[in-house]
């Protein structure tokens, strides 16, 4: 059983694409908060439901079900409103993929605090940045030696954090979480009168992950959890009962999205798998063990995952997957499909948003394309002048804000009401993002605004070189960027990470432009082939040209 029908009206499963666009709407409840609404609901009507399972590399694992859930916020949040937390108050959330992290998030939204999930790539620049922008009041962490330093190195520079909590072992200057844990109550009441949650209260704040300047902060709301039943049952296509995977640390935003809320809402457990970095083996090992069902990744994991000999697993559970962050190339799309039988459903989205795209059940999958708008949004492909643009014609991906702001889309930047107003004072929210409608309605990804190149009077996708250069057996992993040119205005240039087996050479630079030369127009082929050992990536995985840009004009 799920909890569904509660949240949308007249809920049924819909005949195709075109049904659920025209009927789908949600039915959001007065002051909806996700930990009394959900998880304790499912507590009261379904206790023994399974919520998610959890392992790590060291062979530990649990399972949870609503029940210990409900009962674990429950006392995390008297831990929390003991030691000084209340409604209102921000606290950093740093966690990888521990299980506290379902205790404490839920246990804040109970509260009515802000969570402010971070990931523990931080340094000590990063940690002073955030603290001081969002006013963090406390962080909890993990045991990670690394950012336990970073952390105790800023505080010097953090007035606003009063306290810091481990939640795994002791150390000093720190509360110990689990020491306390156990003899907190389980009896949280939801809170009234002054204290009770509203639906326009901030509930949830991510730093956008920045591929250039500083990050904003983006604020959702307590009706953000509705946003990703979109995400979690049309695009994911959870099953009730299965076991759902989402390849994503609680620091970003993808965890939100495929981690908690539309998840067990539709009525699927989470599977995490805590894991102390990517190795494709194990983790197909994990994936084939637990019998995963569905399963939601980056394309960056993808193209390793392809790279393994699939035979060897059980994978007779899983039954779907799909991909954001990026858009796919056909190449590793039709691996995986060969390999599996499976084909790779694409969505797009922001830190911003729910999912605003995608390609849903009953719609044919066209590997590299972002599907259609997504239920309960209006997504369209515009041009300066406000206009839809005709099929082929590259525009702004906007999303329609005519009809009210749509639940899952951020109520704004924190303390700029100058973003947030540019953001969503007008007609329409700007994702920043360049798309173009084929013939089907179907949208298909340029760039970034800020990525897409210009040479001799031509704009250039990254994405579009990026796709062909994968292609070729040698490159696991390549970014796209524009390298100043007197002549041309920009020149293409092509940074790529080499496969296993693979050396950077000259001969091996003159194959690949040749190659490019195959299948490119001529002023779309790379002029310039870096080899490099890895590329910069965001905290959520998306490669980071800004900082290839950055560097080539330093």
């Amino acid at each position: 059983m799920n909890l569904l029908s509660d949240f949308v009206k007249n809920y049924r499963e819909y005949t195709d694409y075109e049904d659920m666009r025209k009927n789908f709407a949600l039915n959001i409840p007065n002051d909806f908060n996700f930990a009394y609404d959900v998880i304790d609901k499912y507590a009261q009507i379904a206790p023994e439901k399974r919520a998610f399972v959890w392992c790590n590399d060291e062979d530990e694992e649990h399972t949870f079900n609503f029940a210990e859930i409900s009962r674990d916020s429950k006392k995390a949040a008297n831990f929390l409103k003991k030691h000084g937390i209340k409604k209102g108050d921000a606290v950093m959330l740093i966690l990888r993929r521990r299980y506290e992290f379902w205790w404490l998030l839920p246990a804040l939204h109970r509260i009515g605090a802000i969570a402010v999930p971070a990931t523990n790539q931080l340094l000590r620049s990063d940690i002073v940045y955030r603290c001081n922008s969002a006013s963090i009041k406390m962080i909890i962490s993990f045991d990670d030696s690394h950012i336990l330093q970073e952390i105790d190195s800023a505080m010097s520079e953090c007035p606003s954090v009063q306290e810091k909590v481990s939640v795994v072992g002791k150390k000093e200057g720190w509360t110990d979480f689990h020491a306390e844990f156990e003899a907190m109550s389980d009896d949280f009441p939801r809170p009234k009168g002054e204290e009770a949650t509203h639906n326009s209260d901030t509930m949830l704040m991510y730093f956008t992950s920045g591929t250039s300047g500083y990050p904003k902060m983006v604020m959702h709301d307590f009706t953000y959890p509705l946003g990703h039943i979109a995400t979690a049952k049309f695009w994911q296509n959870v099953m009730d009962d299965g076991l759902h995977i989402s390849v994503a640390e609680t620091g970003w935003a993808k965890a939100v999205w495929g981690k908690i809320y539309g998840q067990w809402i539709a009525g699927t457990a989470i599977f995490v798998y805590d894991m102390l970095s990517f190795a494709p083996d194990l983790f197909f090992k994990k994936i084939a063990h637990y019998g995963v069902t569905t399963f939601c990744a980056p394309p960056t994991a993808y193209r390793f995952l392809i790279r393994q000999d699939l035979s060897k697993y059980d994978l007779s559970n899983l039954k779907y997957c799909v991909t954001a962050g990026e858009a796919m190339n056909s190449e590793v799309f039709n691996k995986f499909f060969e390999k599996t039988g499976i084909k790779i459903h694409e969505g797009y989205g922001q830190t911003e948003s729910a999912i605003l795209a995608g390609t849903f059940p009953g719609m044919t999958v066209k590997p590299g394309s972002m599907g259609k708008s997504a239920p309960g949004y209006d997504v369209q492909i515009v041009r300066p002048d406000g206009k839809k643009c005709e099929p082929l014609e590259s525009g702004s991906i906007k999303v329609n804000l005519k009809n009210g702001k749509p639940a899952g889309l951020l109520v704004g930047y924190y303390k700029n009401e100058e973003q947030t107003k540019a953001a969503l004072g007008g007609d329409w929210y700007d994702t920043g993002d360049t798309a173009y409608y084929d013939d089907d309605g179907y949208i298909w990804f340029v760039g970034r605004n800020d990525d897409l190149i210009k040479s001799t009077g031509f704009r250039i996708s990254p994405f579009e070189v990026e796709s062909v250069l994968q292609q070729h057996p040698s490159v696991l992993e390549c970014a796209v960027t524009g390298v100043q040119d007197p002549k041309r205005g920009q020149v293409v240039k092509a940074t790529i990470v080499l496969t296993k087996g693979y050396e950077a050479t000259k001969e091996l630079d003159v194959e690949l432009k040749t190659f490019a030369k195959e299948h490119l127009a001529l002023y779309k082929i790379p002029r310039i082939i870096e080899f490099v050992d890895e590329l910069p990536k965001t905290i959520s995985g998306k490669i980071r040209r800004a900082q290839i840009r950055k560097d080539d004009n330093a």
